[in-house]
């Protein structure tokens, strides 16, 4: 995977990069060498394993220490899914959790960008020549991407999103924004269904409106972190529109127009929730449940931003400990129905 040219301008418009590596480098890529963890260098240590191929139990190992030891979250959300399918799960968040960290716990832009290029450069290797992949994280999602037939667009589409955090840093419009979560967000939801074994548009669709909803949810409510970084996501039209200042995030000067401001992302942001609501009920009982949770878990972050008068800027919203417990405890009861009456077959 090479660095698109287009994003290389902090200026440029957003364009769509073609995902899958070309045909002639498929076919190169089985006469080279293995890449070498040193490709790697300057990345957080963890992930900079020993350049031996790991044993495919070491590596679905490897990528369960990393699934159930960095975000709880993940790891609450996975117990609901069937058993039969959290290894591949496994797989999956590990190659999204180093390509996050690649980009945003790095030194420089300049290290973040080499490191996505290897990082993508190894994602091929894994499709291209799976036998030569040496990082746990390709061994394990080989055996992922060939047991749900999983394309390469959808990865490099994430690695994409990657890149782009790296060189854009303010969004114009709400177009731009949810151009951003098509990548960012979109390709994880659609690579949950294909594990589940839904490949239909019409889920997919529902899919991206969940997935991008919770992603500008993220964004409203780490509004004041993201701008230490910086990044800024809230759209400069919106931004005109209820006329907020540049400068007010960063130094934290909530006026009524902001509140305003925020209100009316909050409100666009829940019917885009909404929107994707339906797909809870074309799933099977235990997909289903997960689906709802985070469906649920974006409503509650919106709900934390209007409890506090849409003042993002004092503190950042929070899901409070009573609404995670009434979450988690109608997620235990609805897996306990699934349990009783689950057919364990996709519906089409």
């Amino acid at each position: 995977m090479t660095i698109p040219a287009e994003l290389a301008d902090r200026d440029a418009a957003m364009h769509p990069i073609a995902s899958e590596a070309p045909a002639s480098a498929a076919g190169a890529l089985a006469d080279t060498e293995p890449i070498s963890m040193d490709v790697l260098a300057g990345a957080p240590l963890e992930y900079i394993t020993r350049d031996e191929r790991p044993a495919l139990d070491e590596a679905l190992a490897w990528c369960h220490n990393l699934a159930t030891t960095h975000y709880e979250n993940f790891h609450v959300a996975t117990y609901f899914l069937p058993a039969r399918v959290r290894p591949h799960f496994w797989s999956l968040y590990a190659f999204c959790r180093i390509s996050d960290d690649l980009g945003d716990e790095v030194e420089s832009t300049g290290t973040a960008l080499r490191l996505l290029d290897a990082w993508g450069r190894m994602l091929d290797e894994c499709y291209d020549a799976p036998e030569k992949s040496r990082h746990p994280v390709f061994v394990a999602l080989h055996e992922t991407i060939m047991a749900c037939d999983l394309p390469r667009s959808l990865f490099h589409d994430l690695l994409r999103a990657f890149i782009q955090d790296q060189i854009k840093t303010a969004y114009a419009t709400w177009d731009e924004a949810i151009d951003y979560s098509r990548y960012s967000a979109n390709p994880v939801g659609r690579l949950v269904l294909m594990i589940c074994g839904y490949r239909d548009e019409r889920r997919m669709l529902l899919s991206d409106r969940i997935c991008t909803g919770l992603q500008l949810a993220n964004f409203w409510q780490d509004a004041v972190r993201d701008s230490e970084i910086p990044r800024r996501y809230i759209p400069a039209e919106y931004m005109e529109r209820f006329g907020v200042a540049d400068g007010q995030i960063e130094g934290r000067i909530f006026t009524p127009e902001f509140g305003a401001m925020m209100r009316a992302l909050v409100d666009r942001t829940r019917d885009m929730l909404n929107q994707g609501a339906p797909l809870r009920d074309a799933v099977d009982p235990e997909l289903r449940i997960t689906i709802d949770l985070f469906y649920r878990g974006g409503i509650a972050i919106l709900d934390g931003i209007a409890a506090q008068d849409y003042d993002v800027l004092r503190g950042r919203p929070m899901v409070t400990r009573r609404k995670k417990f009434e979450l988690l405890l109608r997620a235990f009861f609805g897996k306990l129905r699934a349990g009783r009456g689950q057919s364990g077959a996709p519906h089409a």
